[in-house]
């Protein structure tokens, strides 16, 4: 099964702990630090759209691009509840197109960990170059190689709710710095019955040097690096990373 086919039905419900609010602030927030107050923003990774429906309540023009269709099917259905005017494409980051340029790009909860090769992050970032405005900005976040070995790897996360439980089983490989995520899905059906779902997911922790590397190699201009939802610097003990990075290349 692809990832995030199962696990896209109760996705929502096992984030209920995520403050998407407060991340919505610290997102704006680095957005307004560069005065992208407001303009089309790409939302790469958007999942159910949590957080692209509230940087479009904030007045941006929003653009989600994800490459699951069950988790598009959601954040369709909240666009169709809010009312907002968002515009969903289901495309894989590695090769999305867009219709134009756009201020700025934002990607979170992790989407460039999943990304397990160098050179395919090097062209994530050279299309989101590529579509950004001249002087335009891409925000992203990463979990950190500390996170994986010393929190995540070789651990186990359980949840039992009444409508869903889950077992979440991570296996971490230093050599290759791939974090293997083998999710199990207990999914209450209208016959009270269980249904159970088996995906696996795969990561890839980078060290600071790596993503550096890959913001030059794709042309843009690394601009910060903080310990998440902070404006200080990144620790040895961080657990999630915000990047801040500039399109170059277009003239103004």
């Amino acid at each position: 099964m692809e990832a995030y086919e199962g696990f896209a039905e109760v996705y929502d419900l096992f984030m209920d702990n995520i403050p998407y609010k407060d991340w919505c602030e610290y997102v704006a927030g680095l957005l307004k630090d560069y005065g992208i107050n407001d303009g089309l923003v790409l939302d790469l990774g958007c999942g159910t759209g949590s957080l692209t429906e509230l940087l479009s309540e904030r007045g941006y023009d929003m653009i989600g691009v994800d490459s699951s269709e069950d988790m598009l099917q959601i954040a369709m259905d909240k666009r169709a509840e809010s009312g907002n005017d968002i515009l969903y494409l289901m495309q894989d980051m590695r090769e999305f197109e867009l219709y134009g340029t756009v201020r700025a790009v934002i990607s979170i909860c992790d989407c460039m960990n999943y990304i397990l090769e160098q050179e395919e992050l090097t062209q994530v970032f050279k299309l989101v170059n590529n579509y950004l405005d001249p002087g335009g900005i891409f925000v992203f976040d990463l979990n950190t190689v500390y996170k994986y070995e010393a929190l995540m790897g070789d651990s186990t996360i359980a949840e039992d709710r009444e409508e869903c439980s889950f077992i979440w089983d991570n296996f971490y490989d230093k050599e290759t710095g791939i974090n293997e995520y083998g999710l199990s899905l207990f999914i209450r059906q209208e016959d009270d019955l269980y249904r159970k779902h088996t995906e696996y997911h795969y990561q890839r922790a980078y060290t600071m040097d790596e993503i550096k590397q890959a913001i030059k190699d794709s042309g843009m201009e690394f601009l910060e690096a903080y310990d998440a939802f902070t404006r200080m610097p990144v620790k040895e003990s961080s657990e999630r990373i915000y990047i801040v990075a500039r399109e170059h290349g277009k003239e103004i």
